[in-house]
């Protein structure tokens, strides 16, 4: 999902001819990284089960990086 949003965000702009709003995409990895970081750090304390499910599935948003 967070990786189809960065696909979305990254094209929009050029395809609506708004280069201007490419300076606006270059926070949102960084928004996301914090949003997921913490995401995760919800999970861990609430969802009975989580931490095996991490063991299974370690890649977040790019496969075999991160």
């Amino acid at each position: 999902m967070y990786s189809g949003m960065i696909i979305m965000f990254l094209f929009t702009p050029p395809a609506l001819g708004s280069w201007w709003a490419l300076t606006v995409f270059a926070f949102l990895p960084i928004v996301l990284i914090f949003r997921i970081l913490n995401e995760e750090e919800i999970l861990l304390k609430q969802l009975p089960g989580y931490k095996e499910y991490c063991y299974k599935t370690r890649y977040r948003v790019i496969p075999f990086i991160w």
